[in-house]
């Protein structure tokens, strides 16, 4: 006879403040690496939630601008400890990221490019490419339910790799595709035997769909106080800003420009970057196309959201408008985080105690279920874009051009992590330094 799984106590305040503070600082590999990490802790490791309660907030956050990745780690805090874990969570996904961008910042504009790092970020790639790879299967296993489900996998992919359908219109697509079949092929009603198959599958876990999570629903002042709240710490800045710093015209600029850009995030930093870099580059005169790119290059190999290149556009406006100085820079670089990132917190904190009262919507549920099938192709062509990147490094894609060092890492993290289980923290600990070995060794034979 089957025994139940173990049921799971709420974690401690103290306790999920390590893992963010921690998660912060490995949450390699963009969207889908960051996504694969939270889900194998938080679902597989730690059982803090369950899969059903994963993928209702990863769905709802898929759906809003910005970085999805920060907002589900701000969606899961809240989901634990209320609001103050959803700022902690969300603060901590972003802050490492911060302090280590401004770093590199720094150095970009007074020393030059820092080789090791590259060294460093060789070892870590293939195996969050790993992860991905693992977490894409896992999900879909999961989510994947039948063909009408692979079908929209499929399209979803070969239209965002192939055709370059932005993000928010597979969303939509994949929203109408489920109205559709709902209406041709509505879904019978859920028997005895399916609801404790589903119930079953939540036993052992802290937080499940049966949960129910303190403050949710609809409360018109905490809206109203919420809502005030949020205008007052977008004002603030400025305020300070008109007070404090001299020409008030340039952080009014640089602070409305960056909020404007995080609402029009739909689809991931790639979405937006082109629109800040034109303006940044040909119409303010911040930085050169040549540094735009160098941002992207800081970061991509820095952990935390992509987006976060925003903050180093913000950083070299500071510097070039002020004459090149550091203190300017950083300020700039700080200002555009507090810009990108505030509307996360808003949109999420907002709107998750609605959100909750929407998991047992049967017809949403149905819609959701499709969009869960349309991101499994996001996150695939997201690997296979990361695949391309890491082991075609020239761009050519040939057997000839194969980057074998991280190929050969690659077979190497998908046998330790899924063959034999190690730890994916200590394994991404154990590929930088295995990073950093090949670079160290390949510079003195070389």
């Amino acid at each position: 006879m089957n025994q139940s799984p173990t049921a799971v106590t709420k974690p401690t305040f103290a306790e999920a403040l390590r893992f963010w503070l921690k998660l912060g600082f490995i949450s390699f590999g963009g969207p889908a690496g960051q996504i694969a990490i939270m889900h194998t802790v938080l679902v597989e490791q730690k059982r803090w939630l369950s899969d059903a309660k994963f993928l209702h907030a990863l769905n709802y956050c898929m759906l809003l601008p910005g970085p999805e990745a920060q907002q589900l780690a701000t969606y899961i805090g809240w989901l634990l400890h209320g609001t103050r874990g959803g700022l902690v969570a969300g603060i901590l996904f972003v802050l490492p990221s911060v302090f280590i961008l401004l770093a590199l910042s720094l150095v970009y504009v007074t020393l030059g490019t820092l080789p090791a790092l590259q060294g460093v970020f060789m070892g870590l790639k293939p195996a969050v490419l790993a992860i991905i790879v693992l977490a894409m299967v896992k999900i879909g296993q999961k989510s994947l339910l039948s063909p009408l489900h692979y079908a929209v996998a499929v399209a979803s992919f070969v239209s965002i790799f192939w055709l370059n359908v932005p993000f928010p219109l597979l969303i939509i697509g994949a929203a109408g595709v489920a109205l559709v079949a709902g209406k041709l092929f509505p879904a019978p009603a859920a028997t005895a035997a399916t609801q404790a198959k589903a119930a079953q599958a939540e036993e052992g876990y802290f937080l499940t769909t049966q949960s129910v999570v303190p403050g949710t629903g609809f409360s018109g002042p905490r809206l109203v106080r919420q809502l005030a709240t949020a205008v007052a710490l977008w004002a603030l800045p400025l305020v300070l800003f008109r007070l404090l710093a001299p020409d008030f015209g340039f952080w009014q600029g640089l602070s409305a420009f960056f909020t404007q850009a995080a609402f029009v995030t739909f689809g991931g930093a790639y979405a937006v970057l082109p629109y800040v870099a034109q303006v940044s580059v040909e119409k303010l005169h911040w930085l050169t196309q040549g540094q735009m790119l160098d941002g992207l290059a800081l970061g991509e190999t820095t952990p935390g959201p992509l987006i976060m290149v925003l903050a180093f556009v913000g950083f070299m406006g500071g510097y070039t408008h002020f004459g090149g100085s550091l203190a300017f820079g950083t300020l700039g670089l700080l200002t555009t985080t507090y810009y990108t990132f505030l509307p996360c917190f808003v949109f999420i904190l907002v709107s998750a105690p609605l959100i909750e009262r929407t998991q047992h919507n049967s017809s949403l549920k149905a819609v959701l279920s499709i969009i869960t099938a349309a991101v499994v192709g996001v996150v695939l062509n997201l690997a296979v874009y990361l695949g391309r990147a890491v082991l075609f490094p020239t761009g050519q894609l040939n057997l000839a051009q194969v980057h074998w060092p991280s190929l050969t890492w690659l077979l190497v993290s998908l046998v330790a992590l899924y063959r034999f289980k190690v730890n994916m923290i200590l394994w991404i600990g154990v590929s930088a330094g295995a990073g950093l070995m090949y670079y160290l060794v390949a510079s003195y034979f070389g």
